[in-house]
């Protein structure tokens, strides 16, 4: 992987934003070292292991997620990267005459399975090993403790890729949407999700405050192609109002202080996102934008650079599998009979650096052994494997099975697979097998509606 890296590294072209590779890899960082630290695992009086969280046993630790819940950033990134490859692909397709709607549906698939792919080809195998795993463990009998809670939590993480999942799919629309109004764009998904808690908090309107789960994402997301056409103008004004709507919110509004999901909580921030994560969202997304120039110029050392090639290389692989690693960790703890301290004591905190160490190390060697599914194949634009009017709905229904499979799984998640144990994902009950089985129906359907025969390769 470091020779790759390093060839990657060396051929960057000069006009590559790397501040953006920067970004991707600090964000999905920031968020694994955040789960790590947040997990407080302790042992009941019954013997019984059980997983809290650090915020709910030290709540002034809350303010911290104002600058540690960095998803935002990673959306903002999101929407700059698919605005190139979506225009590169048009651009191609204009080249070879491929226009009207047949070409529409093509460029379509395409665009879903080239961004898609490095997403859900991990996905799937992380969903195919915690699945058999989970399943041979309940044949086995073996249950209890903190396997049952690892079977759970291990695929919470998931609600991510289904949020990003839709954001690919919507990237199309809004990204003409945007290149007509510009700011209008992004102002009107911020207005509707305003007027979505308006409905919510104000006139108790049911189910409304799902709506959010699009309008506060994709509002983040349409801040990157903003960013792509040099529209973000002076990035501290837009920290600035997103800090200042954020704490007059959380001061006088009905929204928690924390901007992270916290057990038992009436109100979350996080699920769904409120108007208050939005504010949040925006001034992350600023504040980021205002550190522009000192970090690329640290971008230009080489050594920087590689390191953060390599670390974009794996980094799906490492946020997929770093709460097992973590599990891992406290389980051979655990099975070692080595004592565990109470959350948030000194001796705690003492232990933390150990913690995290070992934890890093065993998402590393998983990363080692799952991070080939993470290489995109070649994707290319030219005649989809099916036909040209059909690539556009299959590649769209692919999307929608994989969005609603991964989200469901990542509310039931892995345990109780044969007694149909079911979590409620907007209105609907779903199961983990079948959720599962949306998500690996829909991978296939984005798969081969994108597959084409060599034509001009998507960058």
């Amino acid at each position: 992987m470091a020779s790759s890296a390093h060839a990657l590294a060396e051929a960057t072209p000069a006009s590559r934003d790397k501040y953006v590779d920067l970004l991707r890899v600090a964000s999905l960082g920031t968020v694994v070292l955040g789960h790590w630290l947040m997990a407080a695992v302790s042992v009941r009086g019954d013997g019984r292991a059980e997983v809290g969280n650090l915020l709910a046993v030290e709540p002034r630790l809350q303010l911290l997620t104002w600058a540690l819940q960095v998803m935002p950033v990673f959306f903002f990134v999101g929407g700059f990267s698919h605005a190139l490859s979506y225009r590169s692909l048009r651009r191609k397709a204009g080249e070879h005459g491929e226009n009207g709607e047949s070409g529409g549906g093509a460029l379509y698939s395409v665009f879903l399975r080239a961004r898609l792919q490095r997403l859900l080809r991990p996905t799937v195998v992380f969903i195919g090993v915690w699945g058999a795993l989970a399943l041979a463990l309940q044949l086995a009998g073996r249950e209890g403790g903190l396997l049952d809670v690892s079977l759970r939590l291990v695929a919470q993480p998931l609600w991510f890729i289904g949020i990003y999942l839709a954001m690919v799919a919507f990237t199309p629309p809004l990204l003409r949407l945007h290149e007509r109004y510009g700011w209008g764009a992004f102002g009107g998904l911020v207005a509707a999700a305003g007027l979505v808690d308006v409905l919510r908090f104000g006139f108790g309107v049911p189910y409304v405050e799902f709506l959010n789960f699009a309008f506060v994402w994709l509002a983040v997301h349409q801040l990157g192609f903003l960013r792509v056409d040099g529209k973000l103008g002076r990035p501290y004004l837009l920290a600035g109002a997103g800090l200042a709507g954020a704490v007059l919110l959380v001061a006088y509004g009905p929204y928690p202080l924390s901007m992270v999901g916290m057990p038992g909580e009436k109100i979350s921030n996080m699920a769904p996102p409120t108007f208050a994560l939005l504010c949040h969202g925006l001034w992350l997304v600023g504040g980021v934008e205002s550190l522009r120039g000192p970090a690329q110029r640290w971008l230009r050392r080489p050594r920087v650079w590689r390191a953060v090639v390599a670390a974009n290389g794996v980094s799906m692989t490492a946020f997929l599998w770093h709460l097992t690693a973590m599990l891992g960790v406290y389980g051979a703890l655990l099975a070692l009979g080595v004592r565990l301290p109470e959350p948030a004591t000194g001796v705690w905190w003492a232990q933390v650096p150990v913690r995290v160490v070992v934890a890093g190390v065993v998402t590393a060697l998983l990363v080692t052994v799952f991070r080939r599914f993470e290489q995109p194949s070649a994707v290319v634009l030219g005649e989809s494997g099916v036909s040209p009017a059909g690539a556009r709905p299959a590649a769209a229904l692919g999307v929608t099975l994989c969005l609603f499979g991964v989200l469901g799984l990542s509310m039931v998640g892995f345990g109780g697979l044969l007694e149909g144990r079911t979590a409620v994902l907007i209105a609907v009950r779903v199961t983990a097998p079948v959720a599962v089985a949306m998500t690996l129906v829909g991978w296939l359907l984005v798969e081969r509606a994108g597959r084409g025969r060599p034509a001009a390769t998507a960058t």
